[in-house]
């Protein structure tokens, strides 16, 4: 059986007309869904367009070109692999199962259409529903929104526990929403919430819905991040969209037990990174799609106000793609006085890297691990990693560093890491690193096993373009 569930945008949406998306169960009629606006690349900022849906079971896909004569379509990432059709303008395929795609006609990666199947949702919470605060469209002073989820809905009962942003366009006054303890934040399908969403010292909040989470074009937002999360533990985000924060999108500081699911991004300013986390662990990721223009993911010790290791990061089934930067970054901040910080227990797994573009050759790799500030990474391992061709940088860097920007002193050491089955199909052209700092900052034991390049098996460094200095040991290619 399938089924669709598609929501209107609310008056005040930025919308794009450059495609138009149409959506239908088996033997049903062809539903519109509205094509937001999305801005994309630091570097030279354009339009792009993004539309969602949730479905179960068959789904059937049109896209309709606007702004062209369609001459060529790629639908990413590859390893989809999903057949279409093109009539005229028109493009049809069939999705059977949720998932994350960049349309590209006639090689447009910045004038794209991203689309974004969910699965349904699970237990969403109803709007009437005695626990729930259920909040109208408006400008909403925080103040008030704080007595009304902290005071009974009724003489005797208790505080609502769910904050349900309806549908429509909510703008928080304060900027800021600084959830509670306890609480639930579901934006829904249909909302847009102008703000950002903070967790800071609390404990078991959600944040949830199909709506999104909006800050482009507000400078007054150029201090904050999307959603902030710093000394809390059991936090989870799950399902939204968040458009063009000033800052990183998801924020993690000294927290743990996090999980983020279903989770879509895109940035398009300095320092806009996707998902990163200082002195935390127990983190998990999953089924997440950033666009960034800074790193996708980045994994540090202390920085800032947090102190300590960070540990236990899990990130899978996700697409990544970084118009700046790394896709994935781990090691360069730690508590280097205090003869810094261990990084380990990383895993990547299942993921698919749509692009990386860095002009700067110190920061090139899709995956980067450098340590710097004393720290010591050890135990990684990136499995079943895909990597399109990409627009500028490498395929991997892997050094102990030090970075006059960021770091007073060189990193310590880095262990113990693995690359299983990770295929690359691109041009290779500036080498893949492996740098010990010296003789007493070291790389010792990196795997690769069944590492391909475009379509070849790598046995060893020349034949993979990997430059490995004196101070790198263990490097082994296998099978």
């Amino acid at each position: 059986m399938s089924c669709l569930k598609i929501w209107d945008a609310p008056a005040g949406a930025v919308g794009r007309d450059d495609f138009i998306v149409s959506v239908r169960a088996a033997g049903e009629n062809w539903q519109p869904l509205f094509v937001y606006e999305t801005k994309v690349d630091m570097h030279n900022v354009r339009r792009a367009s993004m539309a969602y849906f949730d479905m179960e079971g068959s789904v059937e896909v049109r896209v309709e070109s606007r702004k062209e004569i369609v001459r060529q379509v790629v639908i990413r990432p590859l390893s989809k692999q999903i057949p279409f059709k093109v009539e005229g303008a028109a493009i049809t395929f069939r999705l059977n199962e949720p998932c994350k795609l960049s349309i590209e006609v006639n090689g447009d990666r910045f004038g794209n259409l991203h689309l974004f199947s969910n699965a349904p949702e699970e237990n969403p919470p109803e709007a009437d529903a005695p626990n729930v605060l259920f909040l109208k469209p408006a400008i909403h002073r925080m103040e008030d929104v704080y007595q009304l989820a902290g005071s009974p809905k009724e003489p005797g009962g208790a505080a609502p526990d769910v904050i349900y942003f309806g549908p429509g366009m909510h703008y928080l006054e304060e900027t800021i929403f600084r959830i509670p303890s306890g609480k639930t934040v579901y934006i829904a399908g249909g909302a847009i919430v102008v703000g950002s969403l903070v967790c800071d010292h609390v404990q078991d909040v959600t944040i949830r819905g199909r709506g999104v989470l909006y800050l482009s074009d507000f400078h007054r937002f150029s201090a904050f991040r999307g959603v902030r999360i710093t000394y809390s533990n059991h936090i989870s985000v799950e399902g939204i969209v968040l458009l063009d924060p000033p800052h990183y999108s998801i924020y993690i500081g000294k927290s743990e037990h996090i999980r983020i699911r279903n989770f879509k991004s895109f940035s398009t300013r300095g320092w806009s990174d996707g998902i990163d986390m200082m002195s935390s662990s127990h983190i998990e990721i999953e089924d997440v799609f950033l666009r960034t223009s800074d790193d996708c993911i980045a994994v540090y010790g202390s920085r800032w106000d947090y102190k300590g290791d960070s540990r236990c990061v899990r990130v899978k089934n996700s697409v990544l793609w970084a118009d700046v930067a790394h896709a994935m970054n781990i090691g360069g901040h730690g508590d280097y006085r205090r003869g810094g910080d261990l990084i380990e227990d990383i895993e990547f797994s299942n993921i698919d890297i749509l692009e990386h573009h860095e002009p700067q050759p110190g920061y090139w790799g899709a995956m980067n691990i450098n340590a710097g500030d004393n720290n010591t990474v050890r135990n990684v391992t990136f499995d079943n990693i895909r990597v399109e061709d990409f627009e500028l940088g490498q395929l991997l860097d892997i050094r102990v560093v030090w970075n006059e920007k960021y770091n007073p002193v060189a990193g310590k050491r880095i262990e113990n890491i693995h690359f299983r089955n990770v295929t690359y199909n691109g041009r290779n052209e500036n080498k893949n690193r492996i740098y010990g700092f010296d003789r007493e900052r070291t790389v010792d034991g990196v795997t690769f096993t069944n590492l391909h390049i475009n379509g070849e098996l790598i046995l060893n460094a020349e034949q993979g373009h990997f430059d490995i200095n004196e101070h790198a040991d263990g490097i082994q290619f296998r099978k």
